[in-house]
């Protein structure tokens, strides 16, 4: 993983499993590695993946259970949200960038389908 010397670590660190959990890399129930193997194959701090992880379980991304480990929630509607929540910060970030350029609504909705509809024509080839 490559990280962004601009943004905290664990903050993306978190971010990469948001990620690993909508695209469902990490199922729901299944146990995340461990905080020491974690820290091994993404080359950061132990205390660095501590922070993230404590946030998750803070947001009821993940669950412990003591004496076995982490595990992504099971919880349906904790998931839904997650993935919502991500989705609306891209959203967010690509908006407030087009409305920077003076960018009507209206406008990033053309472009926006535009650029669907050449991708879709894209991947059917």
């Amino acid at each position: 993983m490559k990280f962004d010397d601009k943004i905290p670590i664990y903050y993306q660190i978190k971010q990469y499993i948001y990620r690993e959990i909508i695209i469902e890399e990490l199922k729901p129930g299944q146990q995340i590695p461990a905080i020491r193997q974690l820290a091994v194959s993404l080359t950061v701090n132990v205390n660095t993946i501590q922070r993230a992880l404590s946030e998750l379980i803070d947001e009821g991304v993940l669950v412990t259970q003591r004496g076995k480990g982490n595990f992504v929630t099971t919880n349906t509607r904790t998931l839904v949200k997650l993935k919502n929540d991500v989705v609306e910060a891209q959203v967010r970030e690509l908006y407030d960038q087009l409305s920077a350029l003076n960018i009507s609504p209206d406008e990033m909705l053309l472009y926006l389908k535009t650029y669907i509809n050449s991708r879709k024509e894209v991947h059917h080839d």
